[in-house]
């Protein structure tokens, strides 16, 4: 199993809007480096649902329901899409001020590439961003 970072701006997809679809396919992606990681996802990898913009933090935990697929919102044909389904949400948010104080996650590309929706997180970050929201990894 992989391990993601999932972007959204709660104002046009939110973690509500998430729970409340269940699962939902995650389009729009126009960067190549965030599609080449959806192109890497698999079936059951686990991804963190991260609010961006205002909130900037961790607030939820989806896993991958749907391999990449041509994104029918492109009309350049060049990018896809994965469908995420909702898994649970974290019971502490995890704010990017406190991951950037952690200097284990110092390497992560939310930290180094700020701009990238779409993120591989590996899976000794991914055990401490969960005990930091209260999940089990």
């Amino acid at each position: 199993m992989n391990y993601w970072l999932m972007k959204s701006e709660p104002s046009a997809w939110g973690w509500d809007d998430q729970v409340k679809k269940g699962v939902e396919s995650w389009n729009g992606v126009r960067n190549y480096q965030a599609a080449n990681n959806m192109k890497a996802m698999r079936l059951g990898d686990r991804c963190f649902f991260y609010h961006s913009v205002d909130e900037k933090r961790i607030v939820g935990i989806v896993t991958v329901a749907r391999e990449y697929y041509p994104d029918p919102t492109d009309e350049s044909g060049r990018f896809g899409m994965v469908d995420v389904q909702t898994l649970m949400p974290v019971k502490n948010p995890v704010t990017l001020a406190q991951i950037k104080d952690e200097p284990r996650l110092a390497h992560l590309p939310l930290i180094k590439q700020s701009r990238l929706s779409v993120m591989p997180i590996d899976k000794e970050s991914w055990k401490l961003l969960c005990a930091m929201a209260g999940v089990k990894a």
